[in-house]
């Protein structure tokens, strides 16, 4: 009798060891804090001319900012298609350069008056929807003109938008005018791809971890090309492993 007792205990004990490991949630294991060698935010100049690379883009699994050129063929499809894949979108406007050639149609020369400048921007805005902010397309003469981005930062601090300078000349007056009218603007470190060569992107690229490295934050602008996209798809994961992460231009604001 004391057996059969005896034997039913120890299946009962059995029973509810197996129910409580059944039913116990299993501990969470903290992977520990790592902290954030440094911000990287990716710029891609130069979206609206066609969909060609959307197919690329869509398999990088990191923020970027894509700067879509107003009024061509496919700005309006290309901001759709960047938009719900949760890439940012930011206006590209074309601005004049200091050499008059290869101009969009409507660009903003540092000659026009208020009303024409303010036109070119509106309608820009209205044609790549969901822009955060404008960057400038060429505009190393427009930049550098105090008159023309005052025209310019005044319609946007109205739209609560903010400014990336690409940085195509030394005699920019953003970040200085910027700071007197409380706008907020950002500045490009290093681009991306001048040169069109798998291995002189990946260094560039290189070069923009370093500048994260050092100023705790940096930009980088290349272009809606394949092999651009192609680096980056290749290279992110490594940055991203070692520390660094890759935000929205927006992000930079805040």
């Amino acid at each position: 009798m004391m057996k059969k007792i005896a034997f039913i205990i120890v299946i009962f004990l059995i029973l509810a060891v197996g129910v409580h490991l059944f039913t116990q949630k299993p501990k969470r294991i903290r992977k520990p804090y790592l902290p954030i060698k440094g911000k990287i935010a990716i710029v891609l100049d130069d979206w609206g001319y066609n969909l060609h690379d959307v197919y690329i883009l869509e398999q990088i699994k990191y923020p970027l900012t894509a700067a879509v050129l107003p009024n061509d063929k496919y700005s309006r499809a290309v901001c759709e298609e960047l938009h719900a894949k949760g890439f940012e979108i930011i206006l590209h406007l074309p601005m004049e350069p200091e050499e008059k050639y290869g101009l969009e149609n409507e660009t903003v020369m540092v000659s026009a008056p208020k009303a024409e400048i303010l036109k070119i921007l509106t309608k820009g805005l209205a044609s790549v929807g969901y822009a955060k902010g404008v960057s400038n397309h060429m505009g190393s003469r427009a930049t550098s003109n105090l008159r023309t981005m005052g025209i310019i930062f005044g319609e946007l601090k109205k739209r609560h938008l903010y400014f990336l300078d690409s940085y195509v000349t030394s005699k920019s007056v953003c970040r200085e005018l910027a700071r007197k009218m409380n706008l907020t603007v950002l500045k490009r470190d290093v681009f991306l791809d001048n040169i069109e060569e798998r291995e002189y992107i990946k260094q560039q690229i290189y070069k923009l971890r370093n500048k994260a490295k050092i100023s705790g934050l940096a930009i980088g602008i290349g272009h809606d090309r394949k092999i651009t996209l192609e680096v980056l798809k290749e290279v992110m994961p490594e940055i991203a492993k070692d520390g660094y992460k890759f935000v929205f231009l927006s992000d930079l604001t805040r």
